[in-house]
């Protein structure tokens, strides 16, 4: 899948845009590469709130001349042609987007952009400037809501705008965890999934951990994953018994959200589940998470462990039910700002 083009001037006959972010990836399965990512990543006050003084030598005296060899190689094995899959996956969203919008007859630019990594924000941002948008609708890929991610690249966008004279009017997609097109694509993919290769005994919904402490400091994000699993478990017809959520994705000693995605595949297999179905509801796009740690490590871990059947249900990726979620999300939030073709803009209402 060919990567969407950088902004053009041609791209955006009107004077908004769409920018549609995603977390991003390393520019190649190198260790030199992967570092320089995680030292993007988890310079991030927001990911790690641990006290710089303490995290500075962690970071760059042990994580940073461990990880990236072992990371690099994890890459590796779910690398494309095309490059990261997060990437062309993103970039296949933004084409599916774009056509959706233009198809309902918007005029507006819409451009993918990595918290981490290239494209950057900053980039992305200032490529729009100079064409003269002067509204930008932030819609990001995580449906459900953390400090970790979505107010991070509220961050990366607040950076920008400090830096310059004419600040564009800004809108921002929170969270999307409940919105009815987001767990009808959810659903589509699954039932999809089961025609094609059959169910299992259960669904298990693994989504990315975060630090538990973050949860006790105000953070909605493991309430947002409980209820995204409700409705979507509603949505198929599932019963208590027939789904479970876990969350995968540790990183440090400290206490995360549980169940831990594979110490709870392990048990399941050893209670007796022979055939499990696992999906990751929070990530729209595949990506390492998805397709290394869930498609192969997890799948090691319940097979080794009595399990006889795993089946990964992809993330969303190009699916056309997502493109329509996006774009009705993306309708939304546009609502008010002059974006159809031969519309004249409506003066406010006093």
């Amino acid at each position: 899948m060919p990567l969407p083009p950088a902004p053009a001037a041609t791209d955006i006959p009107g004077s908004t845009a769409v920018l549609y972010c995603n977390l991003g990836t390393p520019d190649a399965p190198t260790a030199p590469a992967v570092r320089r990512y995680l030292a993007e990543f988890l310079s991030d006050p927001r990911v790690v709130e641990i006290p710089r003084l303490a995290w500075w030598p962690i970071l760059h005296g042990i994580i940073l001349r461990v990880r990236p060899a072992k990371s690099a190689a994890k890459y590796a094995s779910i690398w494309t042609d095309q490059g990261s899959a997060l990437k062309v996956w993103t970039a296949a969203q933004t084409l599916g987007l774009r056509g959706a919008l233009a198809g309902r007859g918007h005029r507006v630019g819409v451009h993918y952009a990595m918290r981490y990594g290239q494209p950057a924000i900053a980039a992305q941002l200032d490529a729009l400037a100079a064409q003269g948008v002067t509204r930008i609708l932030v819609l990001q890929a995580y449906p459900q809501y953390s400090g970790t991610t979505t107010a991070s690249v509220l961050d990366a966008v607040g950076d920008w705008s400090r830096r310059q004279r004419r600040v564009p009017d800004f809108r921002f997609v929170g969270d999307y965890h409940g919105d009815a097109g987001y767990i009808a694509a959810l659903a589509d993919s699954v039932e999809r999934h089961w025609a094609q290769h059959g169910r299992g005994e259960l669904l298990l919904m693994s989504f990315h951990g975060i630090p538990a402490r973050n949860i006790a400091l105000g953070d909605p994000y493991h309430a947002q994953c409980q209820a995204t699993a409700r409705l979507l478990a509603q949505r198929l017809g599932l019963g208590s018994a027939q789904y479970r959520v876990t969350f995968q994705s540790r990183f440090g000693r400290a206490k995360w959200l549980e169940p831990y995605t594979e110490p709870t595949l392990r048990a399941l297999a050893q209670q007796g589940t022979r055939r499990i179905d696992v999906m990751c509801p929070g990530f729209p796009s595949d990506c390492l998470e998805t397709l290394e740690e869930i498609n192969m490590e997890a799948r090691e871990a319940f097979l080794e462990s009595g399990g006889e059947a795993f089946s990964y249900i992809p993330c969303l990726n190009d699916s056309p039910a997502w493109a329509a979620a996006l774009a009705d999300l993306a309708e939304r939030h546009l609502t008010g700002w002059n974006t159809r073709t031969g519309e004249a803009d409506q003066p406010a209402v006093s």
